[in-house]
């Protein structure tokens, strides 16, 4: 027994129902004139994921309803489809895969595990399945078994329920996952892994479809896949993209097995990011970014970014000198902006400065000059990148990355506004990364070689370096914010004491700046924003 099955992996935006009941049947109509039978789209297919507290509004709901009838009343004819929705069951809310056949919803399966942790707050929106079986299909002259599950039904690792298992003990033909899975830096491998261990285990073909593209600060990537009984890969729908594919699955599929791509870190991450930035733009209803290029490394790698992502003409970069400038960073700035093709220009903040130092002189006249004056700076500069994006219907890029964001190396209404921080979860050390894999791109050295090798300095005052050993710090965040290391993990890893307790406290005493900060493109698995929540006020100490 075999089927031909479609993965229709699409890029769906929470509440344009009409936009997404479009993708949805180009989806299948294209399936349709396939040979397709069976086409499985990612979880919340109708309303897009999360809608998050859209879920608490009656109206929503009722709007993805009509919306799910609307799918069912015009789907292909001889096309079996399985779609996301939010199903309310006795006033409760579900998340749900409507089963549709012949103009109809003829079964509904429901979400059993709901993820609860980092990103995710789905208790607070859903009820869990209590039951799970298999839905039994008429196809052509087959009759066909049909385990429907729904994102975390599949992440059991700590669950007592199994849902795939239970499906494959009922007797399944095939398994099939409707999925929302965010992108982070190597889990294309993990989600294949997992899938293929519940393939051997119970002989039975599985396909996850995963929801592509920028939601917010999430970034969905797609890597949708189907493995055979005997647990080779026969379909996969790509990374980053938009794409319905077809494979042959059963007991008697032929489907030849099929390699993936091999994914490099930086060109990974770059592909990410860029996705991230131009979702975020189009669904937010913008074309243009603005952004302030120092000469260094951070804002010339969100510069390229933001140029891949948006088209050069929608870019504009500000050149904001200080006399603590280097003159070498306004050449490279100039430089690497004629390398890009995007606007560049120079607004010196001097003559801005010293109108705050004049109005401030008497308050401050017995204070020696500190970091409050090189705040100001920052915050200059924060007020003209806002007042052209204000003046040009521009949005403002945040250059920050993430070892500055959590040791609390930025200035709050400064370098930190913004209404999208790209690089806020990338560290300092795959800054470098990034920046070094933008110069070799063509060999045309898209960012100057000097950019990569100067000494870092945000040059707010004078002879200032960034007062921290990247090499050291970079991993050293890395392992406190992503891997979670207790101190006496931290010290076998051979980092010192001195540099734990600088780090912790770092990160702990800028709280309320990352509260204020903007949304940060999540690609590891602990970004800042709505999946790390730490109070503000906090004594406890390691």
């Amino acid at each position: 027994m075999s089927i031909q099955l479609s993965l229709a992996q699409i890029n769906l935006t929470v509440g344009d129902f009409t936009g997404n009941v479009t993708r949805i049947l180009r989806a299948a109509q294209d399936a349709h004139q396939a040979g397709s039978r069976l086409i499985v789209f990612p979880e919340l297919t109708v309303c897009g994921y999360s809608p998050q507290d859209l879920m608490l509004e009656a109206s929503f709901v009722a709007a993805n309803l009509e919306a799910i009838d609307k799918v069912a009343a015009a789907f292909p004819r001889g096309l079996t489809g399985v779609v996301g929705f939010i199903d309310p069951v006795d006033s409760k809310r579900m998340n749900a895969a409507a089963i549709i056949q012949d103009g109809r919803v003829i079964a509904k399966r429901y979400k059993t595990l709901l993820p609860n942790y980092d990103v995710f707050d789905e208790k607070r929106y859903f009820k869990p399945a209590t039951t799970n079986t298999p839905v039994e299909l008429r196809i052509g002259e087959q009759t066909f078994r049909l385990g429907v599950e729904i994102c975390e039904d599949l992440w059991d690792g700590a669950e007592t329920v199994k849902i795939t298992d239970h499906l494959a003990e009922q007797g399944c033909d095939l398994i099939v996952n409707l999925s929302a899975s965010p992108y982070i830096v190597g889990k294309r491998e993990q989600r294949i892994r997992l899938i293929r261990d519940k393939v051997l285990k119970t002989g039975v073909p599985f396909a996850l479809v995963n929801l592509i593209g920028g939601q917010d600060e999430l970034i969905f990537d797609g890597n949708s896949v189907a493995l055979s009984a005997a647990g080779e890969l026969i379909a996969h729908a790509g990374a980053f993209e938009e794409s319905t594919v077809t494979c042959e699955v059963g007991t008697a599929a032929g489907q030849p097995v099929i390699d993936l791509p091999t994914e490099d870190r930086a060109g990974n991450i770059q592909t990410a990011l860029v996705l991230g930035i131009r979702d975020y733009f189009r669904k937010s209803g913008f074309q243009k970014a603005v952004l302030g290029l120092s000469g260094g490394i951070d804002s010339a790698l969100v510069a390229c970014l933001a140029a891949e992502a948006l088209g050069t003409e929608n870019v504009s970069c500000l050149y904001m000198p200080s006399r603590y400038s280097a003159d070498i960073s306004g050449t490279d700035a100039r430089r690497l902006a004629e390398n890009l093709g995007v606007q560049y220009l120079e607004i010196p903040i001097d003559r801005i400065t010293a109108a705050y130092d004049t109005s401030l002189h008497d308050l401050f006249q017995d204070r020696e000059e500190d970091v409050t004056e090189e705040n100001i700076q920052s915050r200059v500069r924060g007020n003209l990148l806002m007042a052209y994006a204000n003046k040009f219907a521009a949005l403002v890029l945040v250059t920050g990355n993430k070892t500055e964001l959590a040791l609390g190396y930025s200035t709050l209404y400064g370098d930190m506004s913004g209404a999208l921080a790209v690089i806020g979860d990338v560290s300092k050390s795959d800054v470098y990364r990034l920046a070094k894999h933008y110069h070799e791109l063509e060999n045309n050295e898209l960012i100057p070689m000097r950019i990569l090798e100067r000494a870092p300095s945000a040059e707010l005052k004078a002879e200032q370096v960034d007062p921290f050993d990247y090499a050291v710090m970079s991993p050293l965040v890395d392992a406190i914010l992503n891997e979670r290391f207790s101190n006496q993990q931290l010290l076998e890893a051979g980092y010192t004491e001195t540099d734990i307790r600088e780090a912790r406290s770092r990160i702990r005493v800028a709280e309320f700046k990352r509260r204020q900060a903007a949304p940060v493109l999540k690609i590891t698995p602990k970004a800042f924003g709505a999946g790390r929540r730490f109070p503000i006020n906090n004594h406890f100490r390691r």
